[in-house]
């Protein structure tokens, strides 16, 4: 009897190993381009309350630009027409009409690695409506994927940080394109040349007292910027240097990188005294161990061309930072 029963689960388990198997074998790598989303939706619902929504959320301009330009490229096509290459895509989101209203995440559903958001409701009414109410856990959802993808395209070919490490103890991971510009003590400025300009990052720290909570936040933020371009990024005539547009109203977040709570400000620098100017992306990063904030800016400089992918490649280097 014992043999029986032994018997019986070594065969289930080597019936759900090969399972496993198959559906690791069959599952295809992902494709698409980075903020790209196919949105699977019957064309009448895309052209309707739905699509409005979905828009509205989706496509919502990204914080701190100069100019609009929407969170995430869409491609909308009717369920009938999503299959084959069109399922590979590394994020989807699917409205389902005519079930129970709910919004659920699913990961690797038809290839790996993927987000798929699935918003059902049994009318125009209940899908808006979850559309609504989930709009910030759908943007998290598939800007974390889109993060990590950019990440790992940026690890094929990475830059020495060791002068990170001795100098500020910290690691950071970012592409050979880029250069160390600068370094001051404990200042690095570091750039990457674009056909139209450049993409510059920013390190240093400062004390935990040199940054108050509340109201004073920002203003302080802004003021430790002002100061650090004044001294170490010079514009293009004699006493120029970069510092924040007072016209524009920063936004500021609350953050987490490296499993410490970070302060994340989106606004637009201008270059004192010359007709420059571009988005700033900065992150006050709280290392409470060594009584310090590191402060990670990344910023652009690229007249006449669209910015937001730009940006994201700052975020996501800077959010791969590690402190030692």
């Amino acid at each position: 009897m014992i043999k029986n029963v032994l018997s019986i689960l070594l065969v289930v388990i080597l019936f759900n190993s090969c399972n496993d198997k198959e559906q690791q074998r069959y599952v295809s790598k992902s494709s698409g381009n980075i903020n790209n989303l196919v949105v699977v939706a019957d064309n009448q619902l895309w052209e309707d309350s739905v699509g409005e929504a979905i828009r509205d959320v989706l496509a919502a301009p990204v914080e701190g630009l100069s100019k609009e330009e929407p969170y995430f490229s869409m491609n909308q096509m009717p369920p009938s027409v999503f299959s084959g290459f069109a399922k590979k895509n590394r994020t989807v989101l699917k409205i389902e009409k005519g079930t129970d209203a709910g919004t659920s995440i699913a990961k690797d559903a038809y290839a790996r690695p993927q987000t798929m958001v699935v918003i059902s409701g049994q009318t125009n009414e209940e899908i808006v409506q979850e559309i609504k109410k989930n709009a910030a856990k759908i943007i998290d959802a598939f800007n974390k994927e889109e993060i990590k993808e950019k990440q790992r395209r940026i690890s094929k070919s990475l830059f020495n940080d060791e002068p990170l490490k001795k100098q500020l103890g910290l690691s950071m991971k970012f592409p050979t394109a880029y250069r160390i510009a600068k370094h001051e003590d404990d200042f690095f400025w570091l750039r990457r040349d674009i056909e139209t300009g450049t993409v510059d990052i920013v390190l240093y720290e400062v004390p935990l007292s040199a940054i108050r909570k509340g109201d004073s936040t920002v203003l302080d933020i802004l003021r430790l910027r002002d100061s650090v371009g004044k001294i170490h990024i010079e514009g293009p005539l004699e006493g120029s240097y970069m510092g924040s547009e007072d016209k524009f109203s920063p936004f500021i977040f609350d953050a987490i990188i490296d499993n410490k709570p970070t302060i994340e400000t989106k606004g637009l620098w201008d270059v004192k005294n010359a007709f420059m100017s571009g988005p700033f992306i900065n992150y006050a990063i709280e290392d409470k161990i060594n009584d310090r904030y590191i402060i990670a800016e990344g910023y652009v400089f690229a007249p006449s061309v669209a910015k937001r992918n730009y940006i994201f490649e700052l975020e996501s280097i800077i959010k791969s930072l590690k402190i030692k």
